[in-house]
């Protein structure tokens, strides 16, 4: 009953972190659209300044028709105060002839004043091309005509480009916030993992020790019965099960061993607890692979491996194959089963700790085999090939040891 107690807290904590994973997914949807409104808000703001601009340019062009046309007895207060207070709006003059007459508040490195007008003659180019210009009739001569090319002021143009930079800085905002959350929900998860194993090899100790206390007893009183050798063989099996547990979430130091001695235990192993119907076919290198391993660890991995095979088949004959080879970097293990393999959607959940396409399981071995390949012995685990009613393919690499 303890060990259902602690499960159920476990999974009311793996309840909890999931809907805080949902609350943390709300705010950064939530940042998204107001970056997304900001953006918009901005654009309009942006057009109604720039439509602005072009009035106040209208206005600026009217009075230089005024000047224009001026005589001795006009009075200019008004006209050179309108003129003169576009401190802001760049401005390029050009008569019919498209010659630069005046400008203002165009900067320009050019050395000498010819360079100069070229310069501005050509940003008077790119004004027209924009549609920023407006043509001013002198007289009703279509050709006594001046036009006034301008371009967006300094304010509007960082007002333009500050959503974007807006934007750019709320994306990073939530890219950071997605690595967060993502990184979050893996120690969440592993830490209800590594308690859910530490526990088990907990509650797994006791009822070992009394079963060692029994068989020694049987043995005493029964010291020819046959059956005690298997079932000696069963118990050290429950420990060497409760022991693995019990590692998970420590850090055990590797040791140089025998891969091809770790693959023949657990070829032996499961020959002994498997159908007869099913062929385990080994194919090792001639010579013996000495890698830096946990070797009870990674035995759970080949074994976690070799009984999802076994479940594949559904009780039909079959095979499993476990590969061997070597390069001169790494070592390389790949486990295959002629079962019922795995659908193209499911690959890439196999690993998520919880999914199991059983119908009775926990859905943690092959998370648990992904943290002891990946984490323990740096190595790396996936799915190589798999297709629906002939079989799947498992392939580990781990790095050689460098002599």
């Amino acid at each position: 009953m303890q060990y259902f107690s602690f499960f159920s807290v476990n999974l009311n904590v793996m309840q909890w972190t999931d809907r805080i994973r949902q609350v943390k997914i709300i705010l950064v949807i939530a940042a998204i659209l107001i970056a997304v409104a900001s953006l918009v808000a901005s654009q309009i703001l942006t057009h109604d300044l720039a439509q602005q601009e072009r009035t106040r340019m209208e206005v600026w062009a009217d009075a230089m028709r005024a000047l224009s046309q001026a005589d001795e007895n006009t009075d200019l207060t008004l006209v050179l105060k309108v003129l003169n207070e576009n401190n802001t709006i760049p401005v390029v003059v050009l008569d019919s002839e498209g010659n630069v007459t005046d400008f203002r508040n165009v900067k320009i490195d050019a050395k000498t004043y010819e360079d100069s007008l070229h310069v501005v003659s050509a940003m008077a180019m790119r004004m027209k091309v924009n549609k920023q210009n407006i043509k001013i009739k002198l007289s009703d001569t279509a050709k006594d005509y001046i036009e006034v090319c301008y371009d967006d002021s300094l304010m509007l143009k960082r007002l333009a480009l500050y959503p974007y930079v807006q934007l750019g800085v709320v994306m990073l905002f939530v890219v950071v916030a997605i690595f967060a959350l993502l990184t979050s929900k893996r120690a969440e998860q592993n830490k209800v993992w590594v308690g859910l194993s530490k526990e088990t090899a907990h509650q797994l100790g006791t009822p070992i020790s009394s079963l060692m206390a029994w068989t020694t007893i049987l043995k005493e009183t029964y010291p020819d019965d046959d059956l005690l050798p298997e079932m000696d063989k069963d118990v050290k099996r429950l420990q060497l099960i409760a022991e693995r547990f019990s590692k998970i979430g420590s850090l055990p130091e590797p040791v140089p061993a025998s891969l091809n001695e770790v693959l023949d235990h657990v070829i032996d192993y499961m020959d002994k607890r498997t159908s007869k119907k099913i062929l385990m076919v080994k194919e090792f290198p001639e010579g013996d692979i000495i890698l830096k391993m946990n070797p009870s660890l990674f035995e759970w991995v080949i074994e976690n491996l070799c009984k999802n095979a076994v479940d594949a088949m559904g009780g039909e004959a079959g095979r499993i194959t476990l590969h061997v080879e070597e390069t001169p970097e790494r070592a390389i293990i790949e486990v295959s089963d002629t079962g019922k393999g795995i659908k193209k959607k499911d690959i890439r959940n196999v690993f998520r700790p919880g999914f199991t396409t059983k119908s009775r399981g926990w859905g943690l071995g092959l998370s648990l085999a992904k943290r002891i390949v990946e984490e323990y012995h740096r190595g790396r685990i996936y799915v190589k090939s798999s297709e629906v009613g002939k079989g799947t393919t498992f392939r580990i690499e781990l790095k050689k040891p460098k002599e």
